[in-house]
């Protein structure tokens, strides 16, 4: 979770930022101690109706948990990019070749926002992604997502009597949440046909047995190009200059932590920062002596070496050639992917865990951070 490090939220209705919480928390608990999570997100029309607003409101909320976690190493450094909304086309990230920029949508409230992708190969090839987020198609939809590779936009298929059936929902309602809200289906593929991808996607939608065939059906009304449902969960989307092609992701049968990743090339350190907090600072002792006697419960000749404190009063430094090969290779994974993909395109190399420097966006934008 420590690789996740940047993070772009297209409005702020909560089912597309909710798991923003354990992801800064737990991320930071898992690795991320040396480089902030950065969240880019649109400004509103009232500076409490902002990113930035909702970052320091879900700070507060995660108070007890924060401080709590502070007896690991940890980190929980944040800083926000709010942008200013109503700036069509401005450009919040453009580092290494990959450039992202921004566009209002039209979803009920000021303050959503659309995003584009744009990523340089080399002097001849680049390649396009739009993710709209939720919306009302509008001009500036064809505008700023004209021809690009990959168009993923959201839909509500129009089965507004049978959805009224199924779900109990009054019919009148439905209608009146994709009229104010959303990009029907009928009006998903017209906005495809305009914007002309190669491969076009809709997300955010139903996807029952009952409604995938009319969602085929409506969209094709308008776009006749590749289509293909961002549905079910693990989709994923391979687009090249030459070829654009959609197959399931590739996912373990049972759950597993991925090893946190650090730059552990030779002639680095792995360095384990010292907690903030110890239990003696933020819980009572008189809870600690309740404890239950460990021999009562280990079996007997079995009792291992407790480490009820943490053992050093500074960080931990280990030079990466003392490090176990093994977990070298497990830790180190992902530097070792960065560098030969930075290499190949004639770029520097940079740490995967340490913070760069090389965002503009992020110590130029007046007021745009956040640190904790």
């Amino acid at each position: 979770m420590n690789e996740l490090d940047k993070v772009f939220i297209t409005h702020l209705h909560v089912d597309h930022f909710g798991s923003l919480p354990y992801l800064y928390q737990f991320g930071g608990w898992n690795g991320r101690w040396e480089k902030p999570l950065t969240i880019y997100g649109p400004s509103g029309r009232n500076p409490e109706d902002g990113t930035r607003h909702m970052v320091e409101g879900m700070l507060q909320m995660l108070s007890w948990h924060q401080d709590a976690f502070d007896v690991f190493p940890s980190g929980n450094d944040i800083e926000v990019v709010e942008y200013d909304f109503k700036d069509d086309g401005g450009v919040i990230y453009d580092v290494d070749g990959v450039k992202v920029s921004h566009w209002r949508r039209s979803h009920a409230k000021d303050g959503a926002s659309a995003y584009r992708l744009d990523w340089t190969i080399n002097k001849e090839e680049s390649l396009c992604f739009v993710w709209t987020g939720d919306g009302r198609p509008t001009e500036l939809d064809i505008e700023y997502g004209k021809g690009c590779d990959l168009f993923v936009t959201e839909v509500q298929t129009e089965l507004v009597g049978l959805a009224s059936i199924v779900q109990g929902v009054p019919a009148f309602l439905t209608r009146y949440t994709i009229d104010t809200h959303h990009t029907s289906g009928y009006a998903a593929g017209w906005l495809a046909n305009q914007v002309q991808p190669r491969l076009f996607m809709t997300t955010h939608m139903e996807f029952d047995p009952y409604y995938n065939n009319e969602t085929v059906a409506q969209v094709r009304e308008h776009w006749k190009g590749p289509y293909h449902f961002g549905a079910p969960d693990m989709i994923v989307a391979n687009i090249t200059p030459d070829k654009a092609w959609v197959r399931e992701g590739i996912i373990p049968d049972f759950p597993n932590n991925r090893a946190p990743q650090f730059n552990l090339n030779d002639g680095e350190v792995f360095r384990v920062p010292v907690p903030k907090n110890s239990r003696a600072d933020i819980q009572e002792q008189e809870i600690r002596d309740l404890e239950i006697d460990e021999s009562l419960y280990y079996p007997e000749g079995y009792h291992p070496e407790l480490l009820k404190e943490w053992p050093l009063d500074r960080d931990l430094i280990v030079p990466t050639e003392v490090l176990p090969e093994s977990m070298k290779r497990g830790m180190g994974e992902k530097q070792r992917m960065v560098d030969e993909m930075r290499k190949a395109h004639g770029l520097e190399p940079r740490s995967v865990h340490r913070k760069s420097s090389s965002d503009p966006y992020r110590d130029t934008r007046e007021d745009n951070t956040k640190d904790q």
